[in-house]
C-alpha cells in the first residue's frame, strides 16, 4: 500500500507504527456554525481510508476534535446571547448529525479542546522548560527560528515567509513568524496556568491532544488542504521541539470542493450547508469519492444528477441480485469464487492501495455492475451469485454506500410468488393489483 506524503510530496509505502495497527488524527470543526458541503469532503474521505484500513484487518484508532474554545465561538456567543458552552454544544450535535447524514461514522474518539486543558498548559510549559517557547507579557509564544526544517511541510522557507507574508506588526515578538501558544485575554471563557489566564492557541491545541491520546507518533494526520500552513506546519514544529520527531509519519491533505467554479465562502455566501442537502447521501458519497482525494472538485446540479444516474443503476442492479438470492433462500449460502469477479476485486484493491485511489475503485465498482448484469440473464449458480453480492456488499461497506435492503417476510415472499404466478397464469388484472402492493412496500 502507498500514501501520497505531504511531507516528502511523493508516494511513500505503507509501513505502520505498529504492526498491524493505524492511528489516525484529522483536524475537526470549530464549533460556532453548521458546516458546509466543502467541509464535508475530508469528513468522507478519511471515513473512507478508514473503512478501507479495517476492510484489510488493521486495528484502526480514529480521532478527530471538537475546537470548542475559540474567538470565533466567543463572537458569535455574544451575537446570539448565549454562553460559548452552550453555542459550542449546539454545534457539536449539528455536526454528529451532519456526519450521520453524509454516512459517515460517528463511533470514534472526539476530544474537545476543554477537556484537555491541563494537558494543554502543560504541553505549552514544556516547550517554555525547553526553551523552545518564551512568555511575554501574557502571552506565550513559540521560537520558529529554532526549528531547522520549518516550512518544509508546505514547501516554503523562513526568509521566503517573512519578507512575502502578511504578518501582522507586534512588539512582543522575537521574530514575526513566532506564532502563539497561549493568549492572555479576560474576553468570554479563559484558564488560569503557571504564564497567565487566558486560552490556547489554535496550533497548539492539535499536537497536544494527539499527544496525550496516542503518545509522541501517529501514523496518519489529515485534513483540508488549507490547513498546510501555518497549522499543521506548527503542529510539526512543535512536535520537533519537544520529541525530536515529527507528529505523524504521514500526512494527508484533501482538496477544495469548489461551488459554481469558485471556492466556497461563508462571508461570499456562496455556500451550501450540510444540513440543507436533499440528495441521497450515497449520491453526495458517491460525487466526492468520484474524484482523487487531493484534486479539488466542483459542485454543480448537473453533475449531481448525473451521479443519481450512476447510483440508481448501481442500486437497481444490486437490489435485483439481492431479491433473487433472498426468494430462494440464498442470501446466507456458500459463495463460489467466480475468476471474473476475483479480478474485479483485486481491481479494486490495486485502486485503493494506489494512494487511496477512488475513482479507480468506483470504476471497479461499475465493472461488478456489469458482471452481475450478465450474471442475472443466465442462469448462474446461486454460489456465484452470492459471490457477488458478497463483494458489493465489500464495496459499499468501504464506500460508505447503504442500501437499506432487507430479507423479505414470509408475507411478503409469498405475495411476490403470488405475483409471478398470476403473471404466468397470465391473469392480468391480478398482476396487476399485486404489483402495486408490491411496488408499495418497495419490494419492486
Amino acid at each position: 500500500m502507498k500514501i501520497f506524503n505531504s511531507f516528502t510530496n511523493q508516494l511513500e509505502d505503507f509501513v505502520p507504527v505498529h504492526p498491524g495497527k493505524v492511528n489516525m488524527y484529522i483536524c475537526g470543526p470549530t464549533v460556532y456554525n453548521y458546516i458546509h458541503i466543502g467541509n464535508a469532503r475530508p469528513v468522507i474521505f478519511f471515513d473512507t481510508v478508514r473503512r478501507y484500513f479495517e476492510h484489510r484487518d488493521f486495528e484502526v484508532t480514529f480521532a478527530s476534535n471538537f475546537t470548542d474554545v475559540d474567538d470565533k465561538i466567543i463572537t458569535k456567543a455574544i451575537e446570539l446571547e448565549t454562553t460559548e458552552q452552550e453555542l459550542a454544544e449546539k454545534f457539536i450535535t449539528a455536526f454528529l448529525n451532519d456526519v450521520e447524514k453524509v454516512g459517515s461514522m460517528t463511533d470514534y474518539i472526539k476530544p474537545r479542546v476543554t477537556d484537555y486543558m491541563d494537558k494543554i498548559i502543560v504541553y505549552i510549559q514544556t516547550l517554555i522548560d525547553k526553551g523552545y517557547a518564551y512568555k511575554s507579557e501574557g502571552d506565550v509564544y513559540f521560537r520558529v527560528g529554532k526549528i531547522d526544517d520549518y516550512g518544509q511541510l508546505s514547501n516554503r522557507n523562513i526568509d521566503d515567509l517573512i519578507s512575502g507574508a502578511r504578518i501582522e506588526v507586534n512588539d512582543k515578538k522575537e521574530n514575526p513568524l513566532d506564532f502563539t501558544l497561549w493568549k492572555k485575554t479576560d474576553v468570554g471563557i479563559t484558564f488560569d496556568a503557571p504564564f497567565g489566564r487566558g486560552r490556547p492557541g489554535w496550533h497548539t491545541e492539535c499536537v497536544a491532544m494527539i499527544d496525550n491520546i496516542f503518545g509522541e507518533e501517529i501514523d496518519i494526520h489529515g485534513g483540508g488542504s488549507g490547513l498546510l500552513f501555518p497549522h499543521h506546519e506548527n503542529e510539526i514544529a512543535q512536535a520537533e521541539a519537544l520529541h525530536g520527531h515529527h507528529v505523524a509519519k504521514y500526512w494527508m491533505h484533501n482538496g477544495l470542493l469548489n461551488f459554481g467554479g469558485g471556492k466556497m465562502s461563508k462571508s461570499d455566501g456562496n455556500v451550501i450547508l450540510v444540513k440543507d442537502l436533499t440528495i441521497d447521501p450515497n449520491v453526495f458519497r458517491l460525487f466526492t469519492l468520484s474524484t482523487h482525494y487531493r484534486s479539488p472538485i466542483n459542485f454543480t446540479d448537473d453533475v449531481l444528477d448525473n451521479y443519481q444516474t450512476e447510483w440508481d443503476k448501481i442500486y437497481r442492479v444490486y437490489k435485483q441480485l439481492y431479491l433473487k438470492l433472498d426468494l430462494a433462500d440464498q442470501l446466507y449460502g456458500n459463495a463460489k469464487i467466480d475468476p471474473d469477479l476475483l479480478l474485479i476485486y483485486k481491481d479494486f484493491l490495486a485502486a485503493m492501495d494506489q494512494d487511496f485511489n477512488t475513482p479507480n475503485a468506483i470504476t471497479a465498482l461499475q465493472d461488478l455492475v456489469k458482471k452481475t448484469n450478465q450474471l442475472l440473464r443466465t442462469k448462474t449458480d446461486f454460489e456465484v451469485l452470492l459471490s457477488a453480492k458478497k463483494l458489493f456488499d465489500d464495496f459499499f461497506d468501504v464506500f460508505g454506500l447503504k442500501t437499506g435492503l432487507q430479507p423479505l417476510s414470509k408475507d411478503d415472499k409469498d405475495l411476490y410468488h403470488k405475483w409471478n404466478e398470476a403473471r404466468t397464469n397470465k391473469d392480468f388484472d391480478t398482476a396487476d393489483e399485486l404489483r402495486n402492493l408490491l411496488q408499495e412496500k418497495g419490494i419492486l
